[in-house]
């Protein structure tokens, strides 16, 4: 961040920053374009002062090294069940995406399971986005193995909540099991919609919370913080249905299923929105 450089009359001077619509990539880190104002009652002063916050500290604080290398291999290797349980709803979803989109934007890629459904059409471009570094590796071992060519799939790090592409350049956006762990879900999907273009879909798979009076809605309650410190931010009950039904979309196709394999993760919520 740029250093104040005030003069000495300007001390007893206040700062505001305000902040800009414009976010960019810079050296592979996403900023945010701020201004700061600085108001100084003795000298009426109002420079206006160019700054660059980066983003992803202030919504995903860093975690440990070892942490984030942990947990991307642990989702890597314990997740199998799942995926098992859950590829035919998987097919039947990404199936919709088939000769219909060529630029894909997977939010949450994570260790990319999902790439092996939709990622071998000819033409197909990739970009998976994910706050941890340490995904990166095992995303694009599976972009391979799905076939995709090195030169479509790219791997960014950066938070869903400030995704780094343009207005309306990307057919599809793909994100499962994200919301749940995001800082904010609504703006997650202010974001999804800003990057689609017109017609475009967003496929989704996200764990709910349980029904109000249940059991298991009661131990979800217990357990959430301790299941946000160890499963990187993840709430056990959002209402992230709810959410993305009132995000603005112009049509919602949306189901519930109960997974055995999911546990206290339960149930899941997996549709199509189109802008």
């Amino acid at each position: 961040m740029a250093q104040k450089n005030l003069r000495k009359e300007q001390r007893n001077c206040w700062h505001v920053l305000v902040e800009d619509s414009v976010h960019f990539v810079a050296e592979g880190t996403l900023w945010k374009q701020y201004w700061e104002q600085v108001f100084c009652p003795s000298t009426l002063h109002l420079p206006r002062i160019e700054i660059q916050l980066p983003i992803i500290p202030r919504i995903h604080p860093p975690r440990p090294e070892w942490y984030e290398e942990f947990y991307a291999l642990a989702l890597d290797k314990t997740m199998i069940s799942y995926e098992a349980e859950i590829a035919g709803y998987k097919s039947q979803l990404f199936s919709n995406l088939r000769g219909k989109a060529d630029k894909i934007l997977e939010i949450g890629v994570g260790t990319g399971p999902n790439l092996k459904y939709y990622a071998n059409d000819p033409g197909i471009h990739v970009f998976g986005i994910d706050p941890n570094s340490k995904m990166k590796k095992y995303a694009v071992a599976a972009a391979e193995a799905a076939g995709l060519p090195p030169s479509n799939f790219k791997f960014m790090q950066a938070v869903a909540e400030a995704l780094p592409l343009n207005d309306a350049s990307v057919d599809a956006v793909v994100g499962t099991l994200v919301l749940c762990s995001v800082k904010d879900v609504d703006l997650t999907l202010q974001e999804v919609r800003r990057v689609l273009k017109p017609g475009g879909f967003y496929v989704f798979v996200e764990h709910v919370a349980a029904k109000d009076g249940t059991i298991l809605r009661f131990v979800q309650g217990v357990l959430d913080p301790l299941q946000q410190t160890v499963a990187d931010g993840c709430h056990l009950t959002r209402n992230t249905g709810n959410c993305i039904a009132k995000a603005g979309f112009l049509d919602l196709d949306i189901n519930q299923v109960v997974l055995s394999t999911a546990s206290l993760v339960n149930p899941h919520v997996y549709g199509i929105a189109h802008k």
